[in-house]
């Protein structure tokens, strides 16, 4: 990340809309919310990391395809994943009983 300031910023006025919008819509389903948003910030990330004409440029070449695009995103999901607070919950059905 290069601007770890504004990959917060980002990410807060991410989780501020999906409250917003869950406040203003109380019956509608969170995860109907968090889909669209995930809809949303994949088709931005899809856009924003598309190759430039140079079919020769370094900086595009780890993500010069649709397959390598997609791995990436599939990765930094699954890291963004791991490292909320969110990933595991009392609830999880292989969590541990005492």
């Amino acid at each position: 990340m290069q601007d770890i300031a504004t990959f917060d910023d980002a990410a807060r006025q991410t989780v501020e809309l999906a409250n917003r919008i869950a406040d203003e819509q109380p019956e509608a389903d969170l995860r109907e919310i968090a889909d669209g948003l995930l809809s949303g910030a994949v088709h931005y990330w899809l856009y924003a990391y598309q190759p430039c004409e140079n079919r020769h440029c370094e900086d595009c070449a780890p993500l010069g395809t649709a397959e390598q695009r997609l791995a990436r995103l599939i990765e930094l999901v699954r890291d963004f994943a791991v490292e909320s607070e969110y990933f595991h919950s009392p609830n999880d059905h292989n969590a541990g009983r005492a």
